[in-house]
């Protein structure tokens, strides 16, 4: 049995080297499809597990003398790379103030994000965890200006075509069937925000995203853990910080492209490859304002056991 997504429907294959094999178990350790057992000291693939092997790589990646490979399911040998020092990575107190020092920017530079800090938030943002190997993420990359208005405007002229969805009808259609937070939702956030985005953008004015010089749309698959488009354009946004960019995360787009004819041509017409329970747009820019300031947040609740 195999765990299917988009991008695959077969295990990985799991290799060992006999000859490299010293016994040690640190592979069976770590793999959690128990996929692997010590056998004569020396290490054996289980014939058959619960869900073979995903493809995780993490008894590749912790073997001491290189007697394991896994190939299928985007990964190989060739994928390995030494884990940094320790002497590289941020400590708490670095990592906080990056944290610290971001803001939700909507005001930026007219100035475009240079190729390589694109490939280099990308970059990080691919070493997001994800909840079942490999990634089913998916990119919609907004690369200028010229490209992030005219998907703005695109959307408001597709906003009006499915203006039947904020009528009292089929609001009131919708609260026989939703819970009273979701109508609540639905009548106080999604309806002003329709008005907002299309209204405005009649204006001239872009509260879609701003006229970011680049946006980057993170959204899933059918299969994908609901979670992983959201940690990876939460990597994204933080390593733009990083680099001297602003950025902003823009959720108000992602539900109006997810149900109807409509929505499928406009993903289609977009190169959205697929309709997404999650996904989120982060917009990123240089900041033509600067904060002074940083607002202390809180949780809902902290309860200890």
């Amino acid at each position: 049995m195999a765990l299917p997504t988009s991008r695959v429907k077969d295990s990985a294959e799991i290799t060992i080297i006999p000859s490299l094999c010293n016994g040690c178990g640190k592979c069976i350790t770590v793999c959690k499809g128990f996929n692997l057992k010590l056998e004569n000291n020396l290490v054996e693939v289980i014939s058959s597990s619960m869900f073979g092997c995903v493809g995780c790589g993490h008894c590749m990646a912790i073997c001491p003398t290189g007697a394991i490979e896994i190939n299928k399911r985007e990964t190989s040998p060739k994928d390995l790379f030494r884990i940094p020092p320790k002497e590289d990575m941020a400590d708490y107190h670095q990592l906080l103030s990056l944290f610290q020092h971001r803001r939700s920017i909507r005001e930026f530079e007219n100035r475009e994000v240079e190729s390589d800090k694109i490939d280099q938030i990308i970059s990080a943002a691919k070493t997001a965890p994800m909840g079942i190997p490999p990634s089913d993420v998916h990119l919609l990359v907004l690369n200028g200006r010229d490209k992030t208005e005219q998907f703005a405007k695109d959307f408001s002229e597709y906003l009006k075509g499915i203006k039947f969805i904020t009528s009292k009808f089929v609001l009131g259609l919708l609260r026989l069937f939703s819970s009273k937070e979701t109508t609540e939702m639905l009548n106080e956030f999604m309806k002003p925000l329709y008005t907002a985005y299309t209204d405005e953008m009649d204006k001239g004015n872009n509260l879609i995203n701003y006229s970011a010089p680049l946006a980057i749309y993170f959204y899933g698959t059918p299969y994908s853990d609901p979670a992983d488009p959201i940690i990876a354009a939460t990597y994204a946004m933080i390593a733009g910080e990083s680099l001297g960019l602003g950025s902003c995360m823009i959720g108000g787009i992602h539900p109006f492209i997810q149900v109807g004819k409509k929505a499928k041509k406009f993903r289609e017409d977009h190169k959205i490859k697929y309709k997404s329970r999650e996904g989120l747009f982060v917009i990123f820019g240089y900041p033509s304002v600067k904060y002074r300031y940083g607002i202390k947040r809180t949780f809902a609740s902290i309860i200890e056991t």
